[in-house]
């Protein structure tokens, strides 16, 4: 018998990270594409409910859902789901401009929800000296409650926020449940990015046994 002590990483969240292949050429092509449809409908970030982005009959929509449909089943496998999953993806645009910025939320009623960044602003920050203003950034936020409480300098187990300083042409895909917020956009260049769910067909199939 081994006297060596076992580690057991319980209760994972796994947020996925993937530059996807051929940003570069179509991120220009979804940037006007994207700022064309803002010009024609009014709210075009914050109704995403009465969207169907994703459904446009257009090359560069198409690549951009092929790359959400792979990064979905990239996730299901790296997670150990070996079994087919049927899944749709709801997807809309959003352009933050100079102060934007979204509160803190999570994403009911699906299994997985991710970003992917068209532009990010490479410049400083307009406005403001202080240090923890974290611009055009994410932070996504330790679902166990109050699991902080017993946290001690360097302990990764009770960081209490994770946050990332997204680049163009990356995706992040991440658990609906997990709570987030995107921090004021504070140049005067857009932040244009796509989010969208991942929401299960249920089937019977899927419950554990």
């Amino acid at each position: 018998m081994s006297t060596n002590p076992v580690f057991h990483n319980l209760w994972p969240t796994t947020i996925m990270s993937v530059i996807l292949p051929g940003a570069d050429m179509a991120n220009q092509v979804l940037s006007e594409f994207i700022n064309e449809l803002d010009d024609e409908r009014s709210n075009l970030t914050t109704e995403y409910l009465n969207q169907e982005f994703l459904k446009i009959d257009h090359p560069v929509i198409k690549w951009l859902s092929d790359c959400f449909k792979r990064a979905s089943i990239d996730y299901a496998q790296n997670s150990g789901i070996e079994y087919e999953l049927d899944f749709s993806i709801q997807g809309w645009p959003n352009i933050n401009r100079f102060g934007d910025y979204h509160n803190l939320h999570n994403h009911p009623h699906s299994w997985l929800s991710g970003t992917y960044y068209v532009s990010v602003p490479n410049d400083e920050a307009s406005i403001g000296s202080r240090n923890d203003l974290n611009p055009n950034e994410i932070s996504f936020f330790d679902p166990r409650p109050q699991a902080n409480m017993i946290s001690i300098r360097k302990d990764k187990q009770v960081d209490p926020e994770f946050r990332i300083k997204p680049k163009s042409g990356e995706l992040l895909l991440w658990p609906a449940f997990l709570h987030h917020l995107v921090h004021p956009n504070l140049c005067h260049a857009e932040r244009i990015s796509v989010s969208f769910n991942v929401v299960l067909k249920w089937k019977d199939d899927y419950l554990p046994k």
